[in-house]
C-alpha cells in the first residue's frame, strides 16, 4: 500500500510520515530530501544553478540513500552524510529552482519509484498523489497556517532547543518570507507543480496534534484496505 503524504513546506509532512510508518510499519520516502541533496550538491560543487543541463548530470549520477539511525533518518550523497546541512536556510533559498527542472524531476522519480516497489510505503513530497504516486491507495493533502509552518521550520533547524524569543522571531519572520517565495515558485512551476490530487483528502493540520492527524491518516487507511 502507498500513502501519497503533498503540501507545503512546514505543513508537518515529514513528522507525520514518520509517525506513520513507526506505527503501521510503513517505510517512509522522503522526497523533499532526494531534492535537497541535488540542490545542496550541486551549489557545493560549484555548479551553475542556472544551468538545467549540469545540475541534471548531478541529479542523475548522484547516489541518495536514507540510513536510520537510533536519533533519525540519516540522508547520505555518494556516502557523505548531508543531513544537516540540507535542511539549512541555505538549502532552503535555492531548491525550489533545482527542482522545477524537468531533468531533476525525471531523474528523481525513477529512483523514488523503484524504492517504493513491493514495499508498504508512506510518501511525501509536493507531487507524490499528482506523479510520483498517481495511483496511490490513499492520498492526503497537509496543510497549515504559513505563520505556523515558519515557525515549524526554524524549531526543526534546532533540534537542541529553541533560540531566545527575539531571535526566534526574527528567524521566523525570516523564514516566512521564504515559504512564501517558495510556495509560489512551487505552485507556479510547469513541471510538477504543487497541487492537491483531485481524490486527496485535504487536511488542515495547524491546530491539531501530530497524534490527531496521524490517527485519521491511520483510520483512512484501514477503511481503504478494507474496501
Amino acid at each position: 500500500m502507498i500513502i501519497a503524504i503533498d503540501g507545503p513546506a512546514g505543513s508537518g509532512k515529514s513528522t507525520i510520515a514518520d509517525e506513520l510508518a513507526r506505527r503501521f510499519g510503513f517505510t517512509k520516502l522522503d522526497t523533499g530530501a532526494m531534492y535537497r541533496t541535488v540542490a545542496h550538491v550541486s551549489a557545493s560543487r560549484g555548479v551553475d544553478l542556472d544551468d538545467e543541463g549540469a545540475v541534471g548530470d548531478v541529479a542523475r549520477a548522484l547516489d541518495i540513500r536514507f540510513e536510520k539511525r537510533p536519533d533519525r533518518m540519516h540522508v547520505l550523497a555518494d556516502g557523505v552524510d548531508v543531513t544537516r546541512e540540507i535542511r539549512t536556510p541555505a538549502t532552503d533559498r535555492i531548491v525550489s529552482k533545482v527542482s522545477a527542472y524537468p531533468s531533476v524531476r525525471e531523474a528523481m522519480l525513477g529512483c523514488q519509484r523503484a524504492f517504493a516497489a513491493g514495499r508498504d510505503v508512506v510518501a511525501e513530497g509536493r507531487d507524490i498523489g499528482t506523479v510520483v504516486f498517481p495511483d496511490a491507495e490513499l492520498k492526503v493533502f497537509l496543510t497549515a497556517d504559513p505563520a505556523e509552518r515558519a515557525r515549524r521550520r526554524v524549531l526543526q533547524r534546532h533540534p537542541e532547543g529553541a533560540p531566545d524569543a527575539d531571535a526566534l522571531a526574527r528567524e521566523v519572520e525570516e523564514t516566512l518570507a521564504d515559504l512564501r517565495r517558495r510556495d509560489e515558485l512551487d505552485a507556479q512551476r510547469a513541471c510538477a507543480p504543487l497541487r492537491a490530487a483531485d481524490d486527496a483528502v485535504r487536511i488542515d493540520s495547524t491546530t491539531h496534534s501530530i497524534d490527531e492527524i496521524v490517527e485519521r491518516i491511520g483510520a483512512l487507511a484501514d477503511a481503504r484496505r478494507d474496501a
